[in-house]
């Protein structure tokens, strides 16, 4: 009688291919494999990282335009009127009615609210 074992041996053994056929080369197969594979790493990066790099741009573009009197929000979330603009920070007045000014690194700038220039017709 058979044991289990014996049987994976012989279907581990038996011929993949019909007598006579030729074999496909192993290189085919692995770039069976790969191309999808190389195909879905680059749509990847394709869709992650150049939205990232637009994003950066767009941001980078924001702050090189900041100038006095821009009504911004900062990544903490402090609204502010920009006071002055310097080459690494922005000086924002936070409270019109004491007059409270706080300084705060260019780059923590999220975005820009109003500038002194929109009109009625910018949305």
């Amino acid at each position: 009688m058979w044991n289990r074992w014996e049987w994976l041996d012989l279907i581990a053994q038996a011929p993949t291919s019909a007598p006579g056929a030729g074999a496909k080369p192993s290189g085919d197969a692995f770039f069976g494999f790969m191309l999808p594979l190389l195909l879905f790493i680059g749509a990847f990066y394709l869709i992650m990282f150049r939205g990232q790099r637009k994003e950066r741009k767009k941001h980078a573009d924001l702050l090189s335009s900041l100038k006095r009197n821009d009504r911004v929000q900062t990544i903490g979330g402090v609204l502010g009127t920009v006071v002055e603009v310097r080459e690494h920070e922005v000086v924002l007045k936070v409270d019109e009615t004491s007059n409270v000014k706080m300084r705060f690194n260019r780059g923590a700038i999220k975005e820009v609210l109003a500038s002194p220039g929109a009109g009625a017709n910018e949305k």
